[in-house]
């Protein structure tokens, strides 16, 4: 799992501050396909976030498994909205790099 700083954390609050969330659990929990939902949305966008409709009581354990099993490090829940982050595998794909790094 990635280690973000405070600061770090700050600034992809920042980004996701006006993302929709692109996964949503429901009745059913996190099932396999919620897990590759979050999977294809990290790879596709490295930000994303996650917004429980149900399950809020267990949203942060349920968030801190999706981000550890994916390799994600969870930036922040707000509310019932939880946001992760997963830089892209190519350095070339990579969109908030920058920014994390200038720190």
């Amino acid at each position: 799992m990635i280690e973000l700083s405070s600061k770090q954390r700050k600034i992809l609050e920042k980004y996701a501050q006006a993302l929709s969330p692109v996964v949503i659990v429901g009745q059913n929990g996190v099932t396999a396909a919620v897990g590759e939902m979050v999977n294809t949305s990290l790879v596709s966008h490295e930000l994303v976030k996650i917004s429980f409709n149900d399950f809020k009581e267990e949203k942060r354990n349920l968030t801190a498994a999706l981000a550890e099993k994916y390799g994600a490090a969870l930036v922040r829940i707000i509310g019932n909205k939880a946001i992760l982050y997963r830089p892209a595998e190519k350095t070339a794909d990579r969109r908030y790099e920058k920014e994390l790094n200038k720190l």
